[in-house]
């Protein structure tokens, strides 16, 4: 059985955690300012990949992004690749860098 918890904690990055079977397994690490969610890394352990996790921490990241009403700076190449891929899913929260 897996989790995703939210972590804000003093003097360490915000990160959506995965856990499986109580075991952190992977991690997205993330900022809040200003209205918005910047995501700068995801990352599962290797022997856990491909199987979803990933998409496990997107969507909880989705989730308390839309629940807070919070816009999202995709700097991680896992999240970018998605909101591009799936526009229609994300573009209402997909704050896009000025050029």
């Amino acid at each position: 059985m897996t989790e995703v918890k939210f972590i804000s904690e003093k003097n360490e990055p915000d990160a959506f955690n995965l856990y499986n079977e109580g075991k952190k397994i992977g991690e997205m690490i993330v900022e809040i300012r200003d209205g918005a969610m910047t995501v700068f890394h995801t990352e599962v352990d290797e022997d856990m990949e491909g199987r979803g996790f990933a998409k496990q921490l997107l969507q909880s990241m989705v989730g308390y992004v839309r629940e807070h009403d919070l816009m999202v700076v995709p700097m991680c190449a896992y999240v970018g690749a998605e909101f591009k891929r799936h526009p229609d899913l994300y573009s209402d929260i997909w704050k896009r860098r000025e050029q």
